[in-house]
Parts: C-alpha cells; sequence; structure tokens
C-alpha cells in the first residue's frame, strides 16, 4: 500500500469478523488482464477483492494475491458458488476447486451467486456453504442475489443467517424492502453495480453532480459516498487505472445529511438495471 493510500473504513459480520467496506471488484474482467488490473489495485491498496467462478478470471486474481507480498491475513477475497452447482456434493466441489484456481486454504467470504428459484436447490446450496464454513474452507457465508423469499426460508430451514446478502443497489434502484429485512436478521448489505453499471443517466443527475462539485469530488465518488455513508459494503469496478485509485479515494468522502437525502431521494420503482433474481433461470 502507498503511503498516499487511504484507510478503508470496515465492517463487522455477527461472529465478529471484519469485512473492508469498499472492495474491488472484478466482473467482466477479461482473463487475460486480471491479474494485472488486481495487482493494480492491491498497489493501490485495496485489500478487499471480489470475484466469482462464472468470471473466469480467479486465477488471474490468484496470481495478483500471489504476487502481491502481502499477508493473507490482510486480504479478504470473496468468490461465489454459480448456478450450475447447487446440488450439496456439487456445492462442496466447486468451493474447491474456486480455491485451487485462486490458490488460497480458504477464502474470507463465500456466496451462493443466485438462488435461481425454480431450480428450488436454494436451501440445498446454502446448507452446503455451511459445511464449507465447518470444514474451515470458507470463513464466512453468504448470498447474493437472493428475492426476500427465498432470503427468509433459507434462514427458516437452517437457523443460519447469511452474514451478508450481495445485491444490485444504486441510487436508482435503493432495495429498501430488502435492506429492511437484512437490519432484522444482522445481514450486511453489499451492492454490485454501485455506480449503476453505465445504464442510466446517474453519474449526470444533478443530485449527484451538485454534491460531487461541493466536495471537489467526481459523481463516481459522491455515490460510492453516499453507498458508504448508509454503511452498505461496495465494490466498484474498473479496469482504468486512475478510476481504480479515484473509486478507493471515495472513502475519504464524507457527506452531510442533507446531501445523502438528496441522493435518497432518486430512488426509482424501475430502476433495476440488471436480471431479476425472482424469475433468473439459469
Amino acid at each position: 500500500m502507498s503511503a498516499a493510500s487511504p484507510a478503508v473504513p470496515t465492517l463487522s459480520f455477527r461472529d465478529g469478523r471484519t469485512i473492508p467496506q469498499l472492495g474491488y471488484g472484478v466482473f467482466k474482467v477479461d482473463p487475460e488482464v486480471a491479474a494485472d488490473v488486481t495487482a493494480q489495485a492491491l498497489e493501490a491498496g485495496y485489500r478487499h477483492i471480489d470475484t466469482a467462478k462464472i468470471y473466469g478470471n480467479e486465477e488471474g486474481v490468484g496470481r495478483a494475491i500471489a504476487g502481491s507480498g502481502i499477508a493473507r491475513e490482510d486480504l479478504f477475497v470473496t468468490t461465489k458458488l454459480w448456478n450450475d452447482a447447487h446440488a450439496f456434493d456439487d456445492a462442496i466441489a466447486a468451493c474447491e476447486a474456486s480455491l485451487e484456481r485462486l490458490g488460497l486454504d480458504y477464502v474470507d467470504l463465500y456466496l451462493v451467486h443466485w438462488a435461481v428459484p425454480e431450480q428450488g436447490r436454494y436451501v440445498e446450496a446454502w446448507k452446503a456453504l455451511i459445511a464449507l464454513q465447518e470444514r474451515g474452507l470458507v470463513r464466512a457465508i453468504g448470498v447474493s442475489n437472493y428475492p426476500k423469499a427465498q432470503l427468509e426460508e433459507i434462514i427458516e430451514a437452517t437457523g443460519v443467517a447469511p452474514a451478508i446478502h450481495q445485491i444490485e443497489l444504486h441510487p436508482y434502484f435503493q432495495q429498501r424492502e430488502l435492506r429492511e429485512v437484512h437490519e432484522r436478521h444482522g445481514i450486511l448489505t453489499e451492492a454490485w453495480g454501485p455506480l449503476g453499471q453505465g445504464k442510466s443517466d446517474l453519474l449526470e443527475n444533478p443530485a449527484v453532480t451538485s454534491v460531487a462539485e461541493a466536495h471537489g469530488v467526481s459523481p463516481a465518488q459522491a455515490v460510492l459516498a453516499w453507498h458508504l455513508a448508509h454503511g452498505i459494503v461496495t465494490i466498484p469496478k474498473s479496469v482504468t487505472p486512475s478510476r481504480i485509485v479515484e473509486n478507493l479515494a471515495s472513502v475519504d468522502v464524507t457527506l452531510t445529511a442533507e446531501e445523502v437525502a438528496a441522493i435518497d431521494a432518486l430512488d426509482r420503482p424501475d430502476g433495476r438495471g440488471g436480471a431479476d433474481p425472482a424469475t433468473k433461470t439459469a
């Protein structure tokens, strides 16, 4: 970490383990460049890296980690179980394969990537993650893209609530009902697509640009600061070196209550940009 790297705040899971609140995501990062950009992120000061089996770049992430010289205990690595391996034994094997690709003995967080309700195996997949945690192959377990009904069902079926739920979340799609469920169960909220994935005019919205101008930062930094102000773990993705650094610097931006409220007012009923977890079939 360079001398100028900002200090990233951490949030606590129910068991006392912590997660850096801002991480580096590698969704849609080409496998051939994953090692290089992940190394850049680590050099910039990121200590939380988020990948997934389906991204096809676990090997590159692993090479960057191995070459970083950073102690394993100082890193937080997340990967995810894909939808074709929800059967119990398949899920165990999938995690072991991810660890091999990453070159790690354990991951800090393992997520079921999507509930895929029509497959009907989301409870079985969750039971496999519980077993993986008991074996010590994963430190914390959570889910991603679970509708409210399926989220509450896995908790009821196992008595184990996810440590975290990673969902599409940005100012145009704030997921307030789901966040209330998280609060009730002590589940941290994590945002993917925190900047809207370029699918809207979010970063040109006057409410965002005025906040950015007031702080002398970019609109993206203003939006990331909004996530942080709400206690949301967020994992922006970029392969542009300057933006990798810029996104990390958002941890030094503190919004006023009025600025947070102005961005809160941007929530839209039709703001979803990605797939709907309730209807995703594969």
